[in-house]
C-alpha cells in the first residue's frame, strides 16, 4: 500500500510549531556553525564516544552529498556485542530457569529496569533531545541520558542523529531504517522488515545524518553522557546484578539480577524499540494522512510506553504526547505530566485540539478523493 501524497491544505502541524522546531532545522534555536568550528569545540567533539565522533557531527559533513559510508570495523564489532550479548543472556536465563522458574526478585528487577531505561529513551532520547518537545534542567537531562544509554541502543548523539534523519526522509531514500525500500512482493517485504528491525544497525550510514545534532553537541551534559556510553551500558547490566546480590545475599541472586534485570531486559527493550521502526511502518491504523507509511499500533503503544502511536507522532513530531485520544495509552506522557507538575520538566509542547481535528479532517478528505 502506497503512502498518501494528498496535500494537507494548510492543516500541517507546522501551523502550531515555531520555525526552528521543524526538521531540516534540527535545533530548537538557530545553531551556530562557527562555534562548532572553534578549536575548543572541535577538541570536545573528537573526545566523544567512538560510535559518534568525529563522524556523527563533524562540521565538514553537515552538508555532504555523498551517498553512504561504511562504518569502521570497531563499530560493527560494537554493534555485534551490544546485540549479541543480550541474546546470549536470554538463552542463559532460560537454561538457568528451566525446571526452577524465575524468582520474584528477578522479575521485579526486570520490570523496574525496563521502566527506567525505556523512559530514558522515550522521554529523554526521543521526545526531549531529538524533538525538543519538552525541556528539563541539567540533572534531569543527565539522568534521562544515562537511563537511555543503559538501554544499550547506542550513544545519545548518534541515536538522535539517526532519528532526525528518519523523520527528514521517512520511508524515502535517506531513511536509515525504512521497511519499504527493499523491493516488491513478499521477498521485498521480508527484506524490508529485517532491515528496519535491526539490519540497519550493520548497514552503511548516510553522511546526512552526521551533522544533524549540532545543537545537542553544544550541551555539555549530553557530551558527557555520550562520551561515557560504554560505562552507562555496562552499568545497566551490572547494577541489577549488584542489587539482586544485595537483596538475596547470594551469588545466585547476583547472577539472576544480571541475567533478568540486565541482559533479558535489554533484549526485550531492543526488540520493542526496533518494532516501532519495522512493525509500526507496516501494520496498524492511519488516522492522519502523510507521505510516509507510519502506523498506530496498539500493541506497541502499550509495550513501548506510547511510542507505538507512530502515525500520531509523525503527524505531530514535536508533540510530547503521542497518544492523542483518551484510549491511546501513553505511559510516557503520564510520566511527563507528573514530572511537569513536580517542576522537573517545562515547556511541554502538545498540539491544540484545533490542529488535531484539522489534520484528521484533511485525512478524511483524502480518503474520500
Amino acid at each position: 500500500m502506497r503512502a498518501s501524497r494528498c496535500p494537507q491544505a494548510g492543516h500541517d502541524q507546522r501551523e502550531w510549531e515555531p520555525e526552528c522546531s521543524r526538521f531540516g532545522a534540527a535545533a530548537t534555536r538557530p545553531h551556530r556553525p562557527r562555534a562548532l568550528q572553534s578549536h575548543s569545540n572541535i577538541g570536545e567533539a573528537r573526545a566523544l564516544n567512538v560510535l559518534t565522533s568525529p563522524r556523527s557531527h563533524s562540521a565538514d559533513v553537515v552538508h555532504s552529498a555523498a551517498p553512504t559510508a561504511e562504518k569502521p570495523w570497531i563499530e560493527y564489532a560494537a554493534m555485534a556485542f551490544g546485540v549479541g550479548v543480550p541474546f546470549l543472556g536470554l538463552i542463559a536465563a532460560i537454561v538457568a530457569a528451566w525446571g526452577r522458574g524465575v524468582g520474584l526478585v528477578d522479575l521485579v528487577l526486570l520490570a523496574g529496569f525496563y521502566c527506567f531505561t525505556i523512559l530514558g529513551v522515550t522521554i529523554g532520547f526521543h521526545r526531549m533531545f531529538t524533538h525538543r518537545a519538552l525541556r528539563g534542567g541539567r540533572v534531569v537531562r543527565f539522568v534521562l541520558g544515562v537511563a537511555g544509554s543503559m538501554s544499550a541502543q547506542g550513544p545519545v548523539l548518534q541515536w538522535c542523529a539517526m532519528h532526525r534523519a528518519h523523520h527528514k526522509h521517512s520511508d524515502r531514500d535517506g531513511d536509515p531504517h525504512s521497511p519499504h525500500l527493499h523491493g516488491v512482493g513478499l521477498g521485498g517485504m521480508l527484506r524490508g522488515l529485517w532491515h528496519a528491525h535491526f539490519g540497519w544497525l550493520f548497514a552503511a550510514e548516510a553522511p546526512a545524518a552526521r551533522g544533524a545534532v549540532a545543537d545537542l553537541v553544544e550541551d555539555p551534559v549530553l557530551r558527557f553522557v555520550d562520551r561515557f556510553f560504554w560505562a552507562w551500558m555496562l552499568l545497566g547490566w551490572l547494577l541489577p546484578g549488584l542489587i539482586g546480590g544485595a537483596i538475596t545475599r547470594s551469588w545466585g541472586g547476583a547472577i539472576g539480577g544480571l541475567l533478568w534485570g540486565g541482559l533479558v531486559r535489554t533484549f526485550l527493550l531492543h526488540h520493542v524499540t526496533w518494532s516501532v521502526n519495522s512493525v509500526c511502518h507496516v501494520w496498524g491504523t492511519r488516522p492522519f494522512d502523510g507521505p510516509d507509511h507510519s502506523r498506530n499500533n496498539a500493541i506497541f503503544g502499550l509495550l513501548a510506553f506510547g511510542e507505538g502511536w507512530h502515525n500520531n507522532h509523525h503527524a505531530f513530531p514535536t508533540s510530547a504526547r503521542h497518544g492523542l485520544r483518551w484510549w491511546e495509552l501513553d505511559v510516557t506522557w503520564w510520566v511527563v505530566r507528573l514530572m511537569q507538575r513536580l517542576g522537573l520538566l517545562w515547556d511541554v509542547r502538545v498540539p491544540p485540539e484545533t490542529a488535531i481535528r484539522a489534520r484528521r479532517a484533511s485525512a478524511m478528505d483524502c480518503a474520500v478523493r
